[in-house]
């Protein structure tokens, strides 16, 4: 359920406390990480931007009390090419090249920028300039947190040790979650949202998605395997007490058995104002789907309409147009996303 993104944080522990790391230098590089093609480099206002979405997701879960916030710009504000320099000089283009993600690119012959290979040493360093005793990331990370632990013993420093995480795929149970596939559980979403998400999971994501999220007991999640999977709604239930509370889980498997389940329709429908008559006629549906809040983009809105997974009044909708739509009819996406047109 992590937003993932260029410029996620790193945590990192400090003596007794959390030090959450914010990557405003490298996320503006982009963390090549499990990529075939180049990044786009972000600027710092974007970066900003997407740390205060992150930062506010971080601390539903870890205690902002316990937790000392730091930028790479504290120490990367200040370095010098002499300081570049001396970082590079410390290991090998053929290290690097022996990574998974440039050894298939440099095979492919495709591009590597000097940037990305700079990506790595950048992170490494946060690690001594803070004197990371211990440090998390996805598996996926792997060699970035090596390159951190070397960096360290080079420096004269204890090298940290590093505790991988497995990445959960996302709701698809294929793709690496994410939120421009629209296959993530976002951590700050309703709990009807959470819910309904949950319960699409195939099958075979319930135990991995139930033992890494959850505190469901150990025995339990062996009685999962061995039944050869686990129950949607108990995980559902489980990520939105998480998340909200255990209230707030009742309610949104009430929900769901009313809507997806009985395909009613709920009882507090939000509204959407149409735009006026003559800029109706020259839209398209997609673009009405995400103005209203049922798509994320208009490449999922499109995917939606596709799929016939949109209805006006219980109608199926296969062609992206907004000939159909009226004030007082209820545009539905999916199984549970619903707006009634004012």
């Amino acid at each position: 359920m992590r937003s993932g993104c260029g410029s996620c944080g790193n945590s990192r522990t400090w003596g007794t406390r959390l030090c959450l790391s914010w990557g405003d230098w490298t996320a503006q590089i982009g963390d090549p990480s499990g990529r075939s093609a180049t990044r786009p480099m972000l600027t710092a206002e974007q970066v900003r931007e997407n740390a205060a979405t992150y930062m506010a997701q971080f601390f539903k879960i870890v205690d902002r009390d316990r937790t000392e916030t730091r930028w790479q710009s504290e120490w990367f504000g200040d370095f010098s090419l002499t300081d570049v320099i001396s970082l590079t000089s410390r290991f090998t283009v053929a290290q690097f090249l022996a990574r998974d993600d440039f050894a298939s690119r440099f095979k492919a012959n495709q591009p590597i920028a000097i940037t990305e290979l700079l990506y790595p040493l950048l992170q490494a360093y946060d690690s001594v300039a803070i004197e990371s005793d211990v440090e998390f990331g996805g598996t996926d990370q792997m060699f970035n947190l090596l390159v951190g632990r070397d960096l360290q013993q080079m420096m004269g420093q204890t090298p940290q040790q590093c505790f991988l995480m497995p990445l959960l795929p996302g709701t698809d149970g294929v793709q690496k979650m994410s939120k421009s596939l629209g296959n993530y559980i976002g951590i700050d979403e309703p709990a009807n949202e959470i819910y309904g998400k949950a319960m699409s999971l195939p099958d075979d994501q319930i135990v991995p998605y139930s033992e890494y999220l959850t505190d469901i007991a150990e025995d339990e999640i062996d009685e999962m395997r061995q039944a050869l999977g686990g129950s949607s709604k108990r995980l559902a239930r489980e990520l939105v007490a998480q998340f909200h509370d255990a209230n707030a889980a009742r309610e949104a498997e009430g929900h769901f058995e009313r809507t997806v389940q009985g395909r009613e329709l709920p009882e507090d429908i939000a509204e959407f104002a149409l735009p006026p008559s003559e800029e109706l006629a020259d839209m398209r549906l997609s673009r009405l789907l995400v103005d209203a809040g049922l798509a994320n983009s208009a490449g999922e809105a499109r995917r939606l309409i596709d799929q016939g997974a949109v209805q006006i009044d219980g109608e199926r909708v296969n062609e992206d147009s907004t000939s159909g739509v009226a004030a007082g009819c209820v545009l539905r996406a999916g199984r549970r996303r619903f707006v009634r047109l004012v």
